[in-house]
């Protein structure tokens, strides 16, 4: 028969037994815990680094294809009519007086085509954009916008206007103009207009056209913005695009500055 201190000692020793099995078990749960989050939290990183890749090399897919069309244009279509126009040239001179005004018609259509191939081979180079700068080569769409009849495209610039970051300046570019493709190929618009404005933190832009809209829940409407955003988030700017029905479509595109966007 144990005496009341071996009693005491007993249930010292079965609570210091319990309080270590607790002790490791919390440990030990702590441990797997920190681990299975780890584990997760590499994952998450490992599938955002996959499909940042992803994202980027489809970018660059994407980038070396216009250059390859800019490239045809360029060198192919534009000098087919550059051929044609000196063909015209030469029979000019073998045409009786009354048939040479429709000839001059003529070269100049072969003229403005031959302009156009060019400044369209121009708006699809990444070279020609990165030299040109953003701003330059958006006045320059809205121009040839302008002298198509395309539509009446207006930009306007508020601030003072600041170097972006190569690879950012070319992905901004990329998202007006699918917007601009949109608005001529499907919104039935008569205005277009632009408006850039150079912040100390940001670059606010707004695109916006009075054309025929569309049902923002509509899925195939919302495809070209999903491409759009996609597009965003690789240079972390927050892009919205609203819409009703015969209220035209407006975009707002918010891309904060990096810190070496502001360096003099």
């Amino acid at each position: 028969m144990q005496t009341p201190d071996q009693q005491i000692y007993l249930i010292i020793y079965v609570a210091a037994v319990l309080l270590i099995i607790v002790v490791v078990a919390i440990r030990f749960f702590s441990v797997f815990i920190h681990r299975k989050n780890k584990l997760v939290l590499e994952n998450l990183e490992a599938e955002q680094k996959f499909e940042q890749e992803l994202a980027n090399s489809r970018l660059e897919i994407q980038e070396q294809t216009f250059k390859n069309i800019a490239w045809e244009l360029h060198d192919n279509v534009g000098q087919l009519l550059s051929v044609a126009n000196i063909q015209l040239n030469m029979l000019e001179s073998k045409l009786d007086e009354e048939d040479r005004p429709q000839l001059e018609e003529t070269k100049g259509i072969v003229g403005e085509s031959l302009r156009e191939i060019r400044n369209l081979s121009r708006s699809l180079n990444k070279e020609v954009i990165l030299n040109d700068g953003l701003v330059n080569s958006i006045k320059r769409e809205m121009q040839r916008f302008n002298r198509m009849n395309f539509i009446n495209a207006t930009l306007n610039i508020d601030g003072e206007e600041c170097c972006i970051n190569a690879k950012d300046e070319i992905i901004i570019y990329r998202i007006l103009q699918e917007f601009f493709s949109n608005v001529i190929k499907h919104a039935k618009a008569d205005n277009l207009l632009v408006h850039l404005n150079f912040e100390s933190a940001r670059l606010l832009v707004n695109a916006q056209d009075d054309g025929i809209g569309f049902d923002a829940s509509d899925v195939r409407a919302s495809n070209g913005l999903l491409n759009m955003k996609s597009r965003a988030a690789l240079i972390n700017a927050e892009l919205t695009l609203n819409s009703q029905q015969g209220k035209g479509v407006s975009l707002t595109l918010e891309y904060p500055f990096k810190d070496y966007d502001r360096q003099d």
